[in-house]
């Protein structure tokens, strides 16, 4: 019987670590790994320690049966390599003999290796399906788990999934049914299931024992042996940190909110570095701010000039009767640690660092007084090295970019500023209204999760979309992140999908955890909706706050062409979405409407020649059937139903059932000539996403809304 988390032996675990480090290693040989597996209740196979070989005779005679002998040496971790490792022994003279082909074999790899001795261990697995469990340290997130398939498998395949630790049972479970070749575990092709149970236990004791000992840098259980009575773990690796990890600093949420509040909604501005010279960076920050409509104070700073745009202009902050909520920098980096000083001693809450030359450049030194500057006189710093920000509610422009006043529920950040201005751009564009647009440049001190925890509480926010390179503190966005997506959806376009940056690793589990994947997965845990492009996180902070929640997994689609119906069909596997199997009764109700030449069933064909009727009255039943929860439609342009026609005739009876209380996401696909332009940009201004010439774009917006659905746990039956 497994030990459960509240009987595990801790002080057993500090023994054995304590040991470990006072003999000046970072590894722990497997006996000692046993040791550890023990005090947390994780199975490994009955086993002893053999120093000579009469006792590994002796040790194979007692355990019975075949047995696995290994090479126990702090100096060589990968046996394998080193011929440490030999399988399918039995009985006492093979075991003599095995102890002394792997010692031999042992100091053939490395001569001076410090032998401890030869593991003989019970052989299992017979069977079983190999799999591997692990924890590493990453360096953006800490402590993360992973699972998948193990042996030679998990390099081959990588088939490996991630969860930020520690995990609890129900996340545990959604690991083991979570990679992609879960059928085999679940009994593929009439085989036996293994114990899933048996499976989540293991890797949630091991996440709790890596966040329990957080010394413990990579922990591998490679192979553990699944099978329908268990899981067994036949080897097991365990890493020490050698040097102390320094986290981020940590702000608590009631501090974020004070000065991102403050930041968001500010009584003054200063603009340090104003100028009346047009094409300066400060001539830029005071047009917009002043231009934009912004109705709190606004005080130039700049020692050259008296007045600045019609203001009197100030030396310095210090000269200023009142109080300064957020100062704007417009001057080069290397006034910027006095000024900043000015304004610490000056109790401005928050700064934002329009300059460069700072990290980005590699003057990682400048970058470093200015923080430390900003943390002496707890100032928060939004860059340095960004376009600004932009929060529409307050009629607030500042930045030197191009103004915005196109106000809506859509917040948007980048960490860079060439797509700050495709955001700025796709938002004019398509009339996306943003109640923010942020830039984060160097991240210094303010970064995601500052900002998520600011518009979680934000009223004139209703969907989050990010642009990141990298996550300053991954477990803090997370965290926050996980808040945020109960009530609001969260898109994040992360960068750098090909390499997280390629680090040595002496595990498995290490070196899985450079890959992409681990984003992938931990992003997902924390309910956060990835895009593959920038245009798809455009796209989807565009429709996904338009779009209702669904009520359920039914998707239909209507199809005035059989070719887009296949297509859109395509897509909705792509996505994730389930087609409803319709039940006859709706069939019958769908066929009474469309010729007997078009398709029920799903996709539903009404082909291409019927009038704007059949459209109608097709879309009307799909919405007013209750066991439908979102439709999609495939247009086809013809002179018979031009596309205008379709596009009215659609808003008009969608409006229609959102008066009776009936509100499904709706989501089209228009096919013809170009006046389908016109024709999606209508019913978008009614709330239905629709894009012409493609069928993937629109199917990919609801799957995103379904995504986050499931995430928030926002579905019903």
């Amino acid at each position: 019987m497994t030990a459960t988390l509240s009987d595990v032996d801790k002080e057993v675990v500090r023994s054995v670590l304590d040991e470990v480090r006072a003999a000046g290693r970072d590894s722990l040989t497997a006996p000692e790994g046993k040791r550890v597996c023990d005090a947390y209740g994780i199975p490994t196979p009955g086993e002893g320690l053999a120093t000579s070989a009469d006792e590994a005779a002796k040790l194979a005679e007692q355990i019975g049966g075949k047995v696995v002998a290994k090479i126990v040496s702090p100096d060589i971790l990968h046996k394998t390599e080193a011929g440490g490792v030999l399988v399918g022994i039995e009985g006492g003279a093979e075991a003599r003999a095995a102890y002394d082909t792997i010692l031999g074999n042992a100091k053939a790899y490395k001569a001076d290796a410090a032998i401890t001795g030869v593991q003989v261990q019970e052989m299992v697995g017979g069977g079983a399906t190999e799999v591997i469990v692990g924890a590493t340290t990453d360096g953006t997130f800490g402590k993360i788990v992973a699972f998948g398939l193990g042996g030679v498998l998990v390099e081959v395949l990588k088939d490996v999934t991630f969860r930020l630790a520690p995990v609890d049972e129900a996340e545990a479970r959604s690991m083991v049914t979570g990679i992609k070749a879960a059928e085999v575990l679940q009994g593929a092709r009439g085989a036996e299931p293994v114990d899933l149970d048996a499976l989540a236990d293991v890797i949630s004791k091991v996440s709790r024992l890596v966040t329990d000992f957080p010394e413990i840098s990579e922990f591998d259980l490679n192979p553990v042996f699944a099978s329908a009575s268990g899981a067994v773990a036949a080897d097991v690796r365990i890493l020490l940190e050698t040097e102390e990890r320094t986290g981020p600093v940590q702000h608590s949420q009631e501090d974020i909110l004070r000065a991102m509040n403050t930041m968001m909604n500010p009584r003054s501005v200063a603009v340090i570095g104003a100028s009346d010279q047009a094409g300066k960076i400060g001539n830029s920050v005071m047009k917009n701010l002043i231009n934009g409509g912004y109705a709190g104070e606004i005080y130039p700073i700049n020692p050259k000039a008296d007045e600045i745009q019609g203001r009197r202009a100030y030396r310095s902050v210090a000269d200023i009767p009142g109080d300064v909520d957020v100062a704007v920098f417009a001057v080069p980096a290397k006034f910027v640690p006095a000024a900043l000083t000015e304004c610490g001693e000056k109790g401005v809450t928050a700064v934002v660092m329009i300059p460069s030359g700072f990290a980005e450049t590699g003057n990682q030194e400048l970058q470093d007084e200015i923080v430390e500057i900003a943390n002496r006189y707890q100032v928060r710093m939004l860059g340095p090295n960004i376009y600004g920000y932009y929060y529409t509610p307050q009629n607030l422009c500042a930045t030197f970019c191009t103004p915005y006043d196109v106000k809506g529920g859509v917040a948007l950040t980048s960490q860079s500023g060439g797509i700050g201005m495709a955001i700025l751009g796709f938002a004019r564009t398509t009339k996306m209204g943003v109640s923010a647009i942020v830039g984060l440049g160097n991240k210094s001190d303010v970064d995601e999760d500052d900002l998520l925890t600011f518009f979680e509480h934000d009223d004139n926010t209703q969907c989050v979309a990010m642009h990141l390179e990298d996550l300053k503190d991954g477990r803090a966005f997370v965290e926050t992140a996980k808040r945020m997506t109960r009530k609001k959806p969260v898109v994040v376009l992360k960068a750098g999908r090909t390499a997280m940056g390629a680090r040595a690793a002496s595990s498995h589990t290490g070196a899985l955890a450079g890959d992409d994947k681990v984003y992938d997965d931990i992003l997902r845990q924390a309910g956060v909706v990835r895009a593959p492009g920038l245009n798809e996180m455009l796209e989807y902070a565009r429709g996904l706050p338009l779009l209702p929640t669904p009520k359920g997994e039914n998707v239909v689609i209507i199809t005035g062409a059989g070719g887009s119906g296949v297509l859109l069909s395509d897509a909705c596997v792509a996505e994730g979405l389930s087609l409803m199997d319709i039940p006859p009764d709706l069939d019958e109700a769908f066929r009474a409407f469309i010729p007997p030449f078009g398709a029920a069933g799903n996709p539903i064909d009404i082909t291409g020649g019927e009038p704007p009727s059949t459209y109608e009255a097709t879309i009307r039943l799909g919405l007013e059937d209750p066991r439908v929860h979102a439709l999609i439609l495939g247009y086809w342009h013809t002179i018979v139903t031009p596309p205008m026609v379709f596009a009215e005739l659609t808003a008009k009876v969608v409006e229609q059932a959102r008066a009776k209380g009936i509100d499904k996401p709706v989501v089209a696909s228009l096919a013809g000539d170009t006046e389908v332009e016109q024709a999606s940009d209508h019913l978008f201004e009614h709330r239905i996403v629709a894009y012409p010439y493609t069928t993937e774009r629109p199917v990919a917006v609801l799957g995103a809304k379904y995504r986050w659905a499931r995430a928030a746990g926002l579905l019903g039956g």
